[in-house]
C-alpha cells in the first residue's frame, strides 16, 4: 500500500526531494524560533523555489502544519510555554476560518493570490519592523 500512495504523490507532482526536505528544514526552524506559521517560509519556497502554483503551494503548505506545528508543540508543552485556553479558542476561530478559505481560493486567480499573499507579508514585515 505505501508503495501505491508513493507512485501516485510522485505522479501527482514532481518534486526535487533535496530541495524540498531544505524547504521543510528551513521552514520547521524558523517555525521553531519565530512562533510563526511555515507557511511564510513555505508558500514562496514552493512556489519561488519548487515552481509550485500559488493554488498547490498553498494546500501543500496546509498539509505540512500538522507535522511541524505537532513537533513545535511538544517543546513548547514541555516549557510551559502554551497559553491552553487561548491555544483552544484560536484553534476553534482557524478551523472555520480554513473552511471558509479553501472553498473561496479555487474562485481567485492565481495571480490576485500570489499578490494578495505578498501584501500581507509585507504588511506585517513593516509593523514588525516598526513595533
Amino acid at each position: 500500500m505505501c508503495r501505491a500512495v508513493l507512485t501516485i504523490y510522485t505522479r501527482l507532482m514532481p518534486v526535487s526531494t533535496p530541495r524540498a526536505i531544505a524547504l521543510g528544514l528551513l521552514a520547521g526552524t524558523v517555525g521553531g524560533l519565530f512562533g510563526v506559521g511555515g507557511g511564510i517560509i513555505v508558500v514562496p519556497g514552493l512556489v519561488l523555489w519548487l515552481m509550485f502554483s500559488q493554488h498547490h503551494a498553498s494546500g501543500t503548505s496546509v498539509a505540512t502544519i500538522v507535522a511541524s506545528a505537532g513537533a513545535a508543540l511538544i517543546s513548547f508543552a514541555i516549557d510551559g510555554s502554551v497559553d491552553w485556553r487561548a491555544a483552544v479558542l484560536v484553534t476553534v476561530g482557524a478551523a472555520v476560518g480554513a473552511a471558509i478559505g479553501t472553498r473561496i481560493l479555487h474562485l481567485i486567480p492565481a495571480k490576485v493570490l500570489t499578490r494578495a499573499f505578498s501584501v500581507l507579508l509585507l504588511v506585517a514585515a513593516l509593523r514588525m519592523a516598526i513595533s
